[in-house]
């Protein structure tokens, strides 16, 4: 089976459809794991966990990399393939719906990893950053903002990338951690019919 190639492919859109199948991938894309380890982190039934893995593996998104042998049984282990790169063009011409579950799905596990984080103390820090700001622009600007974060994707990459030598060069390093890092770049509804709309608790908040 050919991998999916980009986030217009119906099969990737079956993947990301589902907050399961995208907390499982993220995990895989960190480390190497069984579905019977990935069941006990997630506290979720093997079988569950099981037919979502085997999902992945299908859509071509994840790889075999390891068995183990336990009482018996054979433990498969596996990990995610290189990260999807989704291009500007690619997104242009997925389906809406392909977007909003992508969009969906993603979100959620953001607000799941940034809550658990910060309850486990990852925003106490002082240099942690925690910055929400909304701009009006016209088309040139936007296309400035979009700049500038593909600008600060690839200096993550490159920042990512440096560490990593540092830290083979020295397993023991001081201060090794799993930073967080999201960065959102979208059209706004109106800040003010948003929090209306909450606090009516219709969850409507069109923009304006």
């Amino acid at each position: 089976m050919q991998p999916v190639q980009s986030i217009d492919d119906p099969r990737y859109v079956k993947a990301m459809s589902h907050p399961l199948r995208v907390r499982i991938l993220a995990m895989l894309q960190q480390r190497k794991a069984s579905p019977v380890e990935i069941a006990r982190m997630m506290d979720t039934s093997l079988g569950t966990i099981s037919y979502h893995v085997r999902c992945l593996l299908q859509l071509g998104l994840i790889e075999l990399v390891g068995e183990t042998r336990r009482r018996g049984a054979v433990e498969h282990h596996y990990k995610a393939l290189s990260k999807l790169v989704i291009t500007d063009e690619a997104w242009s011409r997925a389906r809406p719906i392909a977007k909003q579950a992508v969009v969906g799905s993603t979100l959620q596990m953001i607000g799941e990893l940034a809550g658990a984080s910060a309850a486990a103390g990852g925003f106490d820090r002082s240099d942690a950053a925690l910055v929400r700001d909304g701009v009006r622009v016209d088309a040139k600007g936007w296309s400035d903002l979009s700049a500038a974060c593909a600008a600060f994707q690839e200096e993550i990459r490159r920042i990512e990338s440096e560490a990593a030598e540092r830290i083979d060069g020295d397993p023991h390093a001081e201060g090794v951690v799993d930073a967080g890092v999201v960065y959102m770049l979208f059209e706004a509804a109106s800040v003010s019919q948003v929090l209306a709309s909450s606090a009516r608790g219709d969850g409507d908040g069109d923009g304006d």
